[in-house]
């Protein structure tokens, strides 16, 4: 695995590397942002630190989500909840408040290499789940050879559920996918779209509610 370690700290940088490179990763140190953004292909994730000295490191990750989807790490002293939220929002896929100890850096490094690794594995462009037809392609969904009319946020439940067949996927990951917030604001929304699809579809049972978390689409 190679990775880019956005560090302007010699300190902080090359123990990083040292760590990353004993651990088997091919770590490689860059002092600025724009370092990254000339040469961000062929790394397999990326070490992000927020306070650079030719840019903020939430403008560089902004700038790399536009033309890259490397898996990025932010490591950052920035701890106050406005820039983490800022941060994970703006295309992080985790973010660790510095010091870092080595072994929960090593931990959510690995996490985040292995979701992004099964995010690029295809996704069957049809699911198939009893007498219910979903063409994730050309957005129809069918129930006993009839296709059925969604609303975009309706297909967009249907999507995110069909994506993961029996596996729970928690109200939170449901609102901020499909309304960009994960918060109560939203909420009454979900269930009001989950009530609308639910009655479409006309399957009990197919869409599982877990008490406390979220929903399962199937067994």
């Amino acid at each position: 695995m190679r990775l880019a370690v956005v560090e302007d700290d010699d300190g902080v940088g090359d123990a990083l590397v040292e760590a990353l490179n004993a651990r088997g990763y091919r770590a490689e140190r860059k002092r600025r942002g724009s370092d990254l953004l000339l040469d961000h292909r062929g790394y397999d994730a990326v070490i992000l630190d927020l306070g650079l000295p030719d840019a903020d490191g939430l403008q560089i990750l902004r700038q790399l989500r536009a033309v890259s989807s490397v898996p990025v790490l932010v490591l950052t002293a920035r701890s106050d909840e406005r820039s983490i939220v800022r941060g994970l929002r703006g295309g992080a896929d985790d973010y660790l408040v510095k010091p870092p100890r080595i072994a929960e850096l090593m931990a959510r490094l690995e996490t985040v290499l292995r979701r992004a690794a099964v995010a690029t594995q295809p996704t069957p462009p049809v699911v198939v789940t009893g007498d219910v037809r979903v063409d994730l392609g050309t957005r129809i969904v069918e129930v006993a050879g009839k296709p059925i009319s969604l609303t975009p946020k309706e297909f967009e439940l249907v999507e995110a559920l069909v994506e993961r067949p029996g596996s729970a996927v928690s109200r939170q990951q449901l609102m901020d996918r499909i309304w960009g917030d994960a918060f109560v604001a939203v909420s009454r929304s979900l269930d009001v779209h989950m009530t609308a699809l639910r009655a479409k579809l006309d399957r009990p049972g197919l869409i599982t509610t877990i008490r406390g978390y979220g929903y399962r689409w199937g067994e």
